[in-house]
């Protein structure tokens, strides 16, 4: 199920990032530990997480994933194993919220974007997910909440 959709001008966010390009089916797989490797790196770098965990996807997904694991943080990170500093861009986007299983995400998209296009935009190259609530908050997945934020233009 998705909110009703809007337009929003966005300002640029420091992020800690881990850059992957990985097949669609390995996401599960890389997901979780990513995060952990995120969250131990701010950690030993006394960086405060100033929002949900986001995965920045640098073009359209297809059968490959090509894509930033990040989380929003009070500064830039200091470069450490496979995480980088990185930032959300400040720019206009498409956004919503879809409420429920994390399977579900894709038709939620596609109902998305048919909006997006029936307003009469044009969308970016890139999209991020923010996940407001979900596993980590509660076992009931009719309670999670993706944030979608697509860029576009007129």
């Amino acid at each position: 199920m998705l909110e009703a959709p809007r337009i929003v001008e966005t300002e640029a966010q420091a992020t800690a990032a881990i850059h992957l390009v990985i097949p669609r089916a390995e996401m599960q797989k890389v997901f979780g530990p990513g995060i952990g490797e995120l969250m131990a790196a701010i950690a030993a770098q006394g960086l405060a997480v100033t929002g949900p965990v986001i995965s920045r996807h640098l073009r359209n997904p297809t059968d490959t994933f090509d894509f930033e694991i990040c989380v929003p943080v009070s500064s830039a990170v200091t470069p450490v194993g496979r995480v980088q500093p990185g930032r959300l861009p400040a720019t206009t986007v498409a956004r919503t919220v879809y409420r429920g299983p994390y399977e579900g995400l894709g038709a939620a998209w596609g109902e998305f974007t048919r909006w997006i296009k029936e307003q009469g935009y044009t969308e970016g190259a890139e999209l991020w997910e923010c996940y407001v609530e979900g596993p980590h908050s509660s076992p009931d997945p009719s309670t999670w909440r993706t944030e979608f934020n697509r860029p576009v233009t007129r």
